[in-house]
């Protein structure tokens, strides 16, 4: 009973002490400093420190200037300086944000005040009128009548007190030091995202490249982030539920003037990469930003020609089979000797290559997992033009119950003004045996096999060749 009572006026004490002390408030001019990783799955981790004054005791915390999409849950908050004379007793996330429909909302059966001006005239008549309801329109009761609307504009007497204009975390602390605290929150927000872009220009012969790799951060947490530390993490975090978001507003480009003075610097952190931009950077609210990432020329690329058949042509008997699109590709080694061998984010490449008369044209574009150093890389560019190739199943034999043998003819006609090789992939269902073949094969893995083609300018090559296919 004695304990009951004890906590009783505990309560009592620190409601009174609560109640009767000013409310303290702390905006970003509070701001000392503010770090912002930005994870490629939708969420940031920001880290805000700010010094701020507080009276001994028991009191109220207002920390404004907080992102619209924090995840209240995540709130860690210390004492950078006094981190034992500092606690926080009680958190709450203040999201009924201000504006006009919940201000009428909050006015529903009170008195407002409407002005209705004659610009023409120069006159201004008010009216007050009790606002019955604010749903789909205003309804009014003025002298007695019922209007459903009134022209004019509605002036109210004050802001409630249960309305805020900014996203804002209220705290009931505990202080019990007697100098400002350097107090650092930090917390995960949504809708905050970046992406990786690149952009690969190729030379004339198509044998040497330059890359450019280009970050892009687009804020849309709710709050603006001042001279910010920027870290990027790449990488596959596991989250309970994902959201991507990823829209582009307004657009801000920031090249920096190398990777190793003022761009990023990267290392390996647990199983992922963080890129740390070595200078602060502001990023605004709604607001999607470009930073250089890295600069690279003289890359060695391949060209590679591509026909690739189909599964089901090795099991049926098959009379009409289009024309197969011959498919262009580039491949490079992303290591040091050959101008690279830092880990690449996942993105896009697009390739550039400049034209009879100098001018850069867009020739295709293709998408990068995470990239780890010393790893191959090959994009899909499209389809050649002047490369065709053609097929047609040449003989179809049951061989028992459960093999088929199939021939075929592939047949290539090269009309460019150079040499290739195009090569021919042909994936195989079940123990297949190449019987007989005009040209050398390699078997790529269990089910694929892979026959290169050396094709002469406006030249023409015919492969022949005879599968036995056996199904268990």
């Amino acid at each position: 009973m004695k304990r009951l009572i004890f906590l009783i006026a505990i309560a009592v004490f620190i409601v009174h002490t609560v109640s009767s002390a000013d409310m303290i408030k702390s905006t970003i001019e509070d701001q000392t400093a503010v770090e912002v990783t930005v994870y490629n799955s939708n969420i940031g981790l920001i880290k805000d420190t700010r010094n701020i004054n507080l009276p001994k005791g028991v009191g109220e915390l207002q920390f404004m200037d907080v992102a619209a999409t924090i995840r209240p849950v995540t709130v860690a908050v210390k004492s950078l300086n006094s981190a034992n004379q500092f606690m926080v007793l009680e958190q709450n996330y203040e999201y009924d944000l201000m504006n006009s429909q919940k201000l009428l909302d909050k006015y529903v059966g009170k008195t407002v005040k409407i002005v209705d001006e004659n610009k023409f005239q120069g006159t201004a008549k008010e009216v007050e009128a009790e606002l019955l309801s604010n749903n789909n329109g205003q309804i009014y009761r003025i002298n007695g009548e019922i209007y459903l609307g009134y022209e004019g504009r509605i002036v109210l007497p004050q802001i409630p007190e249960n309305l805020i204009a900014k996203p804002t975390l209220t705290w009931m602390y505990q202080n019990n030091s007697s100098t400002s605290h350097k107090i650092e929150v930090s917390y995960l927000a949504n809708n905050i995202n970046w992406i990786a872009d690149y952009v690969m220009t190729i030379d004339q012969d198509d044998k040497l490249a330059g890359l450019n790799g280009w970050v892009t951060v687009d804020n849309k947490s709710g709050t603006e982030y001042r001279d910010a530390t920027l870290k990027l993490v790449a990488g596959d975090v596991n989250r309970v539920r994902e959201e991507r978001v990823m829209r582009r507003d307004s657009m801000v480009l920031e090249a920096s003037a190398s990777f190793e003075a003022k761009g990023f610097q990267q290392e390996s952190f647990f199983e992922y990469h963080i890129y740390d931009l070595q200078r602060p950077t502001t990023i605004k609210n709604n607001q999607t930003k470009q930073i250089s990432l890295l600069g690279a020329d003289g890359i060695n690329i391949q060209k590679e020609f591509i026909v690739q058949g189909d599964r089901y042509y090795f099991q049926n008997r098959t009379l009409d089979i289009p024309k197969a699109k011959v498919g262009v590709y580039l491949k490079f080694k992303n290591e040091e000797k050959n101008k690279l061998g830092m880990p690449l984010p996942a993105g896009t490449i697009r390739l550039y290559k400049a034209d009879s008369k100098g001018k850069l044209q867009f020739i295709g574009e293709d998408r990068i997992g995470h990239t780890p150093k010393n790893e191959e890389i090959k994009l899909k560019i499209g389809d050649a033009f002047d490369v065709v190739a053609e097929r047609k199943q040449t003989d179809y034999q049951n061989i028992g119950t459960r093999a088929v043998e199939t021939a075929w003819e592939v047949v290539i006609r090269n009309h460019k003004k150079e040499d290739i090789v195009v090569d021919v992939i042909e994936p195989v269902w079940g123990e297949w045996t190449i019987m007989e073949s005009s040209h050398k094969h390699e078997k790529l893995d269990a089910q694929n096999i892979k026959f290169s083609l050396p094709v002469s300018k406006d030249g023409e090559v015919k492969l022949r060749y005879r599968v036995r296919v056996s199904f268990r």
